[in-house]
């Protein structure tokens, strides 16, 4: 390995060259505390920024192995550092100047969640730490100025590694506060299912935001406060005795006026499968990590989906046991998001009558009357909600505004009311009973089967290059293919993109062999990133732009894939 002398002799020696003769810096130098490693030159000062990464030996960075001896301490650690590393960086970006991209110090930023990231990695088996970051190379035109990265490499980024990456720049007790809450918010996951709960939102929790284009818990907002029929008192390993609202599984239905709290508390459970910072407001919402947000999607392409426990004998003939649509409607649509979900192995469905098709959710008295079971064929979900609980054990949290027939199939009502939740499942029931329900006789549904092979696509195997692209929260393309995600609404930062289109790519060179049904195939690939992380899907080095996603995730951005993957 070379020396942090080598590297600035090399910087000297190609000074005022042309740009390419950045090239040469690539490779591993010995600083006094860490290894800076050159993984990627860029090409020119206004090309995607060079690519550089640090690593610290588990001894040098000194933290103590009981920061991270669990899964959730190691990753919240990990945030930790890189929140403080971020915030340290933005103070030293551009200040090396240049033409294009020169002086640019990015590292990933955090929001609101406490993510997987592959821009700070601590190794548990021996607390040896990674951060990857990027930087660009200054140049005046495309003549390198390599006094000006001289300055970033040796003046700014130490400062940054040793005021953010070694144990002795925190306060002991800030770290030990951060691995509290990790085991914490654990907890409370794990105690889910032994509860019977869907999901948990904690006494004082801010569930409302400062914008619909920020994430920040929002100023002088009313705190929660769960009814006293469904609290529920938590023993914490390190908080102690804690009190809150138990959404119980079964059918739960939250109603209330408009702009009273019924899908911010919704929102809120969709993103409590992920655990939040302190300060969040949220840090204490926990939902079932499984859980799925459900909606209608009109025109996504489906693939040999088995709906037909919500469609069947439609008029133009189309087998509903594998239905296939390039454009489909909103109730078929919602009807696969439903079936895909269960595939992926959720255990909750999260809806909002506003996103749904009408005609998949219900179908009242007066329609049953007019347009008959037997040329109707919409199953609708209320007629299905029940059973999946009762036969497949899955829960639905259902955020309703106009149709009050679900009250029938709910086990709990809960109405928002200027922020605040009240259980009114009794009183729901008692004025449902004077509005009868007529019964279609509907038949029992049959488990989905689950046995969609993927085709092996030789010509994307034999392709030299294969380009992906990132397209916000929004989209992915792999060879301008695109996959739109706008409506996987559980997506809450662009870095999960970043590793579904690697994930996808991946999965169609080295998975998907014509035999695996898709299932298997996710299956298998999950359980090797839970073993290897980044590095089970990542060929030719980890970037640091990617977080890992659920395996939810995963699945959704499969089942939109048009021309990518082929169903046999």
């Amino acid at each position: 390995m070379k020396s942090a002398t080598d590297l600035r002799e090399l910087l000297r020696r190609i000074d005022h060259r042309g740009y390419p003769a950045y090239k040469d810096t690539k490779g591993k130098y010995q600083f006094s505390d860490y290894v800076l490693s050159i993984d990627h030159v860029q090409g020119d000062p206004f090309a995607a920024p060079s690519k550089v990464s640090v690593e610290i030996a588990g001894a040098k960075a000194g933290f103590d192995r009981a920061l991270y001896d669990s899964v959730c301490k190691r990753i919240a650690l990990q945030d930790h550092l890189l929140r403080r590393m971020a915030s340290k960086v933005r103070e030293f970006s551009f200040k090396a100047k240049g033409s294009g991209k020169s002086g640019l110090i990015g590292i990933s930023q955090p929001g609101q969640e406490i993510l997987n990231r592959s821009a700070c990695v601590i190794e548990e088996r021996d607390g040896s730490l990674t951060v990857r970051m990027e930087i660009g190379f200054p140049a005046n035109g495309r003549t390198i100025n390599s006094g000006e990265l001289e300055k970033i490499l040796f003046d700014f980024l130490p400062v940054c590694v040793k005021q953010t990456l070694f144990f002795s720049a925190y306060r002991k007790e800030e770290l030990i506060k951060t691995a509290n809450l990790a085991e914490d918010q654990e907890y409370i996951r794990k105690q889910l299912p032994e509860l019977g709960l869907a999901a948990f939102v904690a006494n004082g929790a801010v569930l409302p935001r400062k914008s619909g284009v920020s994430m920040q818990p929002m100023k002088d907002a009313v705190v929660f406060t769960s009814p006293a029929s469904m609290e529920v008192t938590l023993k914490l390993p390190h908080a102690g005795l804690l009190k809150g609202m138990g959404i119980k599984r079964g059918v739960t239905l939250i109603v209330g006026g408009g702009y009273h709290g019924k899908s911010t508390l919704l929102k809120a459970l969709e993103t409590g499968v992920y655990n939040h910072i302190a300060g969040d407001g949220r840090e204490y919402v926990i939902t079932d990590d499984s859980a799925v947000k459900l909606r209608a999607e009109d025109g996504r392409n489906i693939q040999k989906v088995d709906i037909s426990m919500f469609i069947r004998n439609l008029p133009n003939g189309k087998d509903t046991a594998a239905f296939y649509s390039e454009d489909a409607s909103g109730s078929t649509s919602q009807a696969a998001n439903m079936v895909e979900a269960i595939e992926a192995g959720s255990k909750v469905f999260l809806i909002d009558e506003d996103t749904s098709a009408t005609n998949f959710m219900i179908r009242d008295e007066l329609m049953q009357r007019v347009v008959h079971r037997d040329v109707e064929p919409i199953i609708p979900f209320i007629d299905r909600v029940q059973e999946l609980y009762e036969r497949f054990g899955i829960s639905t949290i259902l955020v309703a505004g106009s149709s009050g027939s679900y009250f029938h199939k709910a086990d709990c009502v809960v109405q928002m009311n200027r922020y605040q939740p009240v259980e009114i499942t009794e009183i729901a029931k008692r004025e449902a009973s004077d509005f009868p329900m007529a019964e279609e006789g509907v038949p029992v549904a049959e488990k989905p089967i689950f046995q969609r092979i993927v085709a092996r696509d030789q010509a994307f195997l034999k392709e030299n290059r294969i380009k992906t692209k990132v397209l916000g929260k929004e989209s992915i393309s792999i060879n301008k293919e695109t996959v739109d995600l706008r409506y996987v609404e559980q997506l809450v930062d662009t870095e999960q993109l970043s590793a579904l289109v690697l994930i996808v790519k991946y999965m169609k060179l080295h998975c998907f062999d014509g035999k695996q049904t898709l299932g298997q195939a996710v299956e298998r690939l999950y359980t090797a990133i839970e073993q290897k992380g980044f590095a089970a899907f990542c060929d030719g080095g980890i970037a640091g732009n990617l977080v890992i996603p659920r395996k939810q995730e995963i699945y959704e951005t499969l089942n939109r894939c048009r021309g990518l993957l082929r169903i046999q």
